[in-house]
């Protein structure tokens, strides 16, 4: 399994890119995950319904399941992503992750306005179809989910 984190400023097309990153990737056969950052303020299951109110009883963890869908609820008192991602990932050729800026994971910016992060945080490379100032060497791709794949494909993915 492989990891990158997909960095950017709010509103600069994380989630876009990775959305049209992933059936490019999984038509050339690979299988992608995506874990997406969120405020710890954030609650990802819905307070009142039986999931949210297991978890307020003491579950350890709350599987929701139905024939096509599932979703693992669990609280932690910050431990590591590797851990999870180890747990739940591992049989996935490639994880993105959206956010994750000061993770040790490998990163590619997704550049549209301000200071890019690139330079403060190391990059594999830019995403961008504006002037961005980044350090000598650090590639900059046109936001072309095709070309972004090939350069992953080269960059991460080959082994």
């Amino acid at each position: 399994m492989k990891v990158l984190a997909v960095i950017g400023h709010q509103g600069a097309g994380k989630t876009a890119l990775i959305c049209q990153l992933i059936p490019v990737l999984r038509a050339r056969g690979y299988r992608v995950g995506t874990v997406k950052h969120v405020g710890p303020e954030v609650e990802p299951d819905t307070p009142g319904k039986d999931t949210f109110r297991h978890r307020e009883a003491g579950a350890e963890r709350v599987l929701l399941y139905s024939e096509h869908r599932g979703a693992l609820f669990w609280d932690h008192q910050g431990d590591p992503l590797e851990a999870y991602l180890s747990r739940y990932m591992s049989d996935l050729d490639l994880v993105l992750l959206e956010g994750f800026k000061t993770s040790g994971f490998p990163k590619i910016e997704v550049y549209r306005s301000g200071e890019p992060l690139a330079g403060r945080i190391p990059v594999l490379a830019v995403v961008t179809d504006r002037p961005a100032r980044v350090p000598d060497g650090t590639p900059i791709l046109p936001p072309d989910p095709e070309l972004v794949a090939d350069f992953l494909e080269t960059e991460l993915l080959a082994d």
